[in-house]
């Protein structure tokens, strides 16, 4: 039988700033824009965390989720309410993204024996925005997922809210520490999705009938997919309604 997944999540809070010190502020600010400012920002941060492993047959279970919510527990301590910059020595040499900073929650928990194997976490700094390291990927590239949502009629509906999943996958860059430029994706989504498809009937936007999900996360996909900054487009989800979503992937 194939392994079974299983993910759990735990909440921390902390606080973190983007610079580097051998630069000066036009660069910094330039670079990494308000999360430049000091003296820090703060995230409630979300970390899932998914194991796999096979079904014990006298348990049931994976992992016992005891055992995993209190690895958790133990290494979310060290991190919560702190100053990653000042009070993490794990951020020394490099900056706190979110990117980093699962790097640095994945080596601490690879190692532990009680949680079985570690497949994958997600990082949320919030709930549009979240990176993700994989044992499949490693410990330098990462993947970075941005929401954007834009509202647009469809051929038998009002205007509904559509979400937008963009997935951005790459090597985490050793100065900046982050796989893309998220101010550039947002204005990159801003003037090649969004400007076109927000508050607009897609049928006019394009010159059909009849629109189909399929058509629209093509149509981002084609619109975004060679304009990347940095790393590549490497997945898209288009959300229509909690039960219908449309995606692709590189």
């Amino acid at each position: 039988m194939a392994p079974v997944l299983l993910t759990k999540r735990i909440e921390f809070a902390a606080a973190h700033r983007y610079f580097r010190p051998e630069w000066d502020e036009a660069k910094n600010r330039a670079v990494f824009g308000r999360c430049y400012n000091p003296p820090a920002h703060g995230h409630n941060y979300m970390l899932e965390v998914t194991v796999s492993g096979g079904v014990d047959p006298q348990t049931g279970m994976v992992i016992n989720l005891f055992d995993l919510k209190r690895v958790l527990l133990g290494m979310i301590e060290e991190f919560d309410h702190k100053n990653l910059n000042l009070d993490m020595s794990y951020f020394t040499d490099r900056i706190p993204t979110s990117e980093n900073l699962a790097r640095v929650l994945w080596t601490k928990l690879e190692p532990q024996s009680d949680i079985g194997t570690l497949h994958a976490i997600r990082l949320y700094e919030d709930e549009d925005l979240f990176a993700e390291i994989t044992a499949a990927g490693g410990l330098d590239i990462a993947g970075v997922t941005r929401r954007y949502s834009f509202t647009a009629v469809q051929e038998g509906h009002q205007g509904r809210q559509w979400d937008c999943f963009v997935t951005v996958q790459g090597p985490i860059d050793p100065k900046t520490g982050m796989v893309v430029d998220i101010a550039a994706l947002n204005l990159l989504v801003q003037e090649h999705v969004l400007a076109k498809l927000d508050c607009r009937d897609l049928r006019d936007v394009f010159g059909r009938t009849s629109v189909t999900g399929q058509s629209l996360v093509e149509f981002i996909w084609t619109s975004l997919v060679s304009r990347i900054p940095s790393g590549k487009l490497a997945h898209l989800q288009v959300v229509h309604s909690r039960d219908l979503s449309f995606s692709c992937s590189a």
